[in-house]
């Protein structure tokens, strides 16, 4: 297929060398210009400008846009809006709030233009091992693109999950149950590095990934961050959050589910602002192995 890349960051970028990879052919748009030629020297097709991109796409046009949540999105929405026609779609992959998934795909259909909102998990790892795919808007469009979310995910990675706003509603769910494993993980090897033995992390992590009930692609990544740093005395014990864990507790407040452990573990983020913390480090240095996120350095 013949597809429109509107955002060229960490995911972005490597998405698009995936779809290339996979023989589409993708028209790559950035806020800068360096992602844009970078891209091209590896087969994409550059544009100029939104209008650009999207007279270089054939009927219906395909459009991902891999941009920040909130603003970022609905500006290129609207600026896509007066240059799309009926029957064209645009993938919202970042991490938008499942509310206003609703409302763009409302919004959006009014103008027969179709919406699919994808929630995409994989992270920095995606382009080597591929992204899981959670997404939801009108079956029939989501059909039409399938040969794009093949190419992106591992087999058995993508799902179509329902209507517009499902696709970012599992999404949101997935990161909460992140949230809730990152803290677990983090606060059993705080116990060990505060214990009276000297217990090699390293050694513990990549023991705990054979038969154990407890292994996990995350233990494959605490064991690189302790070989590197084993006892993560290069890191603040800052993590920052995404926003998901927050509207997780929203949903699980306004459904009568009780989730203490994903809310206990979003307050643990927001305290670990204020405290030296060898959770908090573990935490921070897992996040940016598996999504490339920002950490406090010393």
């Amino acid at each position: 297929m013949k597809i429109g890349m509107i955002g060229l960051g960490k995911m972005g970028g490597n998405m698009t060398q995936r779809l290339l990879r996979g023989k589409h052919e993708v028209v790559v748009f950035n806020r800068t210009q360096g992602p844009i030629d970078e891209l091209a020297k590896k087969g994409a097709i550059p544009s100029s400008s939104l209008r650009d991109l999207v007279r270089k796409l054939p009927t219906p046009k395909v459009i991902w846009l891999m941009v920040p949540s909130g603003k970022p999105v609905d500006q290129n929405i609207n600026g896509l809006k007066p240059l799309l026609k009926k029957g064209d779609i645009i993938i919202d992959g970042g991490n938008s709030e499942w509310k206003d998934s609703m409302k763009r795909g409302k919004a959006l259909i009014s103008k027969g233009i179709q919406f699919i909102d994808c929630g995409v998990s994989g992270g920095v790892w995606g382009l080597k091992e591929g992204y899981c795919l959670m997404y939801g808007g009108d079956k029939a469009g989501c059909d039409y693109v399938e040969p794009i979310f093949k190419t992106l995910a591992p087999k058995n990675g993508y799902l179509h999950c329902g209507s517009s706003g499902a696709g970012h509603f599992v999404k949101m769910v997935h990161n909460g149950i992140e949230y809730g494993m990152l803290q677990s993980y983090a606060e059993g090897f705080a116990i060990m590095a505060k214990s009276q033995f000297d217990i090699d992390m390293r050694a513990v992590s990549n023991v705990w990934q054979y038969g154990s009930v407890i292994r996990s692609w995350l233990l494959e990544l605490a064991e690189r961050v302790f070989k590197e740093d084993p006892k993560l005395e290069s890191l603040e014990p800052y993590v920052w959050d995404s926003g998901e864990g927050r509207w997780t507790i929203e949903a699980a407040i306004d459904t009568d589910v009780p989730a203490p452990i994903i809310t206990g573990s979003l307050i643990a983020r927001l305290q670990s602002r204020d405290t030296d913390s060898f959770s908090m480090k573990t935490i921070a240095a897992l996040r940016n192995q598996f999504g490339g996120h920002a950490v406090k350095k010393k």
